[in-house]
């Protein structure tokens, strides 16, 4: 039964579907004590495919980068939900960091990075603000355009 959280989603139009599974040699989560630390999301869709692919700034817009942000934070909160059973047990978004594919001009990975935040304050109310760090990269895997991971204060 879906709780408080996901009710929020479903009305904002977000179903979560089954978390991504790692590509390598890593685990989608480790847990230790009360936080949760959920490894880097690439911008997936349920069926796996890219929702966004390449550079910003050079054929990718701050738009379709934003989208594919919110695309990441979705699938940080399937990790979530695979690790606790239940959003509600998050306590506090405690931070993300985003990583960005850009050109090496871009300069807007901030607005980039509002995608997933602004699904966790929509998702958690205050207790979803965060501390962030942006970062442009020359690459990520799949030629993905957008990555992000998180901490996670739970119960």
């Amino acid at each position: 039964m879906a709780g408080t959280v996901e009710h929020k989603l479903a009305a904002l139009g977000v179903v979560l579907h089954e978390a991504p599974t790692p590509v390598a040699n890593y685990v989608g989560f480790v847990r230790t004590g009360n936080l949760l630390f959920v490894s880097g999301q690439v911008c997936v869709n349920p069926d796996g495919k890219l929702i966004a692919k390449g550079k910003l700034g050079a054929g990718v817009t701050v738009e379709q980068g934003n989208a594919a942000a919110k695309g990441c934070a979705i699938n940080l909160l399937a990790q979530i939900k695979a690790a606790l059973g239940d959003l509600d047990k998050v306590v506090r978004v405690v931070r993300l960091g985003g990583f960005v594919n850009s050109a090496p001009d871009f300069l807007d990975g901030p607005k980039v990075l509002n995608g997933a935040s602004d699904l966790m304050v929509a998702a958690f109310g205050d207790k979803g603000r965060h501390a962030r760090t942006t970062v442009g990269v020359s690459s990520l895997p799949s030629d993905a355009a957008v990555e992000v991971e998180g901490v996670f204060e739970v119960s």
